[in-house]
């Protein structure tokens, strides 16, 4: 088991304290299997440029490798090539920022084709521009003789043109995975069952709740990113109504983009969702940052306005002293939050009346008006599909739509609302 000491420079301003950053670090190490030896941590205005740490820290880590006899350092940040250069030549030992650390979880607990795909996709572009420091010990391959072209590709030009041609082959790849997940969409679409996404970060007990709500046996771990591939599951709220339940992958403090870039066939399941539920782990001290943190990557993937219910996850690990509304307020957590135990079964009937209404609510049409600009001509169809267009005018800024389509719908086609003929 490698030995590692964890390292931060404490430059942002995103409410994450050092020691609680490197505790999430600490517990990824675990879940990679490595021994956590020490945590060292450096305010600064931002990292060194070349070494991360500033020359004095540098000087002590070199001191600590002596004394731990660590032989890996891990940075909760993404480092830059030069960095993590710089950093193994000064302390000679194995360097790993945050990124690849999760990158190497992902490794693991990719179970399907398609999850194995995207995590390679997400390391090949992490590792390109960092494939220089792997091969500075080798030379240029000359290759002489008349008429040729004169020096040959050095090992890293064959390697780096290698990545480029497999990083194009897996795009290919993960984009007929689009495709085909875009027709399952559709004929689940025909089917006429609302679907649901869980959300929420990482560890915060999305595949027990969907286990629970569902009858289930979708692997549940206590660990990070145990979940990696959508699992859809039908979800009975009453005799007469169903609707499919999808777990779908964790998010974390710090996400690298590679993956939110890679993962995106994986998390266009949430863009078809009718309703979210944001699941959180009201134990977590940082249980605040961590909803803040999902709410930031659903912004990113352009959720943010979905009808969401918040659940309030592990209220059975609560001191029995703590107040659950008081918590709730001091968190700045949403109103209409449902407090539940998925391990124990405690308020998942609550969670599914909330469900069953909110449906409904969100599948009673309303009349709206739309400017639908050329470019976004595509989006008809859909609107067609949903809903009725009563009347259609073409403009010289775009098609002015009067439509009643379903409340869930409406979320989405905010930028495109059109004040009311009658009200201007």
């Amino acid at each position: 088991m490698e030995r590692a000491l964890l390292v931060c420079v404490e430059w942002r301003r995103d409410g994450w304290e050092a020691d609680a950053s490197l505790e999430e670090l600490a517990q990824l190490a675990r879940t990679a299997g490595v021994e956590v030896v020490g945590t060292v941590t450096q305010r600064l205005p931002h990292p060194h440029p070349q070494h991360y740490v500033g020359p004095g820290k540098l000087r002590e880590l070199l001191t600590m490798r002596d004394q731990l006899g660590y032989t890996l350092l891990l940075a909760d940040d993404e480092l830059s090539p030069a960095q993590l250069r710089h950093l193994e030549d000064a302390l000679q030992v194995k360097v790993l920022d945050r990124t690849a650390l999760i990158l190497d979880i992902f490794a693991r607990h990719a179970r399907t084709r398609e999850g194995r795909l995207q995590v390679e996709l997400a390391q090949l572009e992490y590792r390109l521009p960092r494939l220089t420091r792997m091969w500075t010990h080798l030379s240029r391959q000359a290759v002489g003789g008349v008429g040729l072209r004169g020096p040959g590709e050095t090992q890293l030009e064959i390697d780096r043109r290698r990545a480029r041609e497999r990083i194009a082959w897996i795009r290919r790849q993960l984009e007929e995975v689009r495709e085909h997940r875009a027709r399952y969409r559709q004929r689940r679409r025909q089917n006429r069952l609302p679907v649901i996404a869980l959300v929420g970060y990482t560890n915060a007990g999305k595949s027990t709740l969907l286990n629970a709500l569902t009858g289930a046996d979708v692997l549940a771990a206590d660990k990070l990113f145990a979940t990696l591939d959508p699992t859809t599951r039908r979800l009975r709220l009453s005799d007469s109504q169903v609707a499919l339940l999808t777990d779908t992958v964790g998010f974390i403090h710090k996400l690298p983009t590679t993956l939110v870039a890679a993962f995106r066939a994986t998390l266009e399941e949430i863009l078809d969702a009718h309703l979210l539920l944001h699941v959180v782990d009201i134990t977590h001290p940082k249980a605040a940052e961590q909803a803040a943190a999902v709410r930031q990557v659903l912004r990113e993937l352009g959720a943010d306005r979905y009808p969401t219910i918040t659940v309030l996850n592990k209220i059975d690990r609560l001191e029995p002293t703590i107040d659950p509304d008081r918590l709730a307020r001091e968190l700045d957590i949403p109103t209409n939050a449902v407090f539940v135990s998925a391990a124990t079964g405690y308020g998942l009937e609550t969670l599914r009346d909330r469900i069953a209404r909110t449906l409904r609510d969100i599948a009673t049409p309303r009349a709206v008006q739309l400017l639908i600009p050329y470019r976004e001509q595509r989006l008809i169809a859909t609107l067609e599909e949903h809903g009725i267009i009563s009347e259609r005018r073409y403009l010289a800024e775009g098609i002015l739509l009067r439509a009643r389509l379903p409340n869930s719908l409406l979320p989405r086609l905010e930028p495109f609302l059109a004040p009311s003929v009658d009200d201007a």
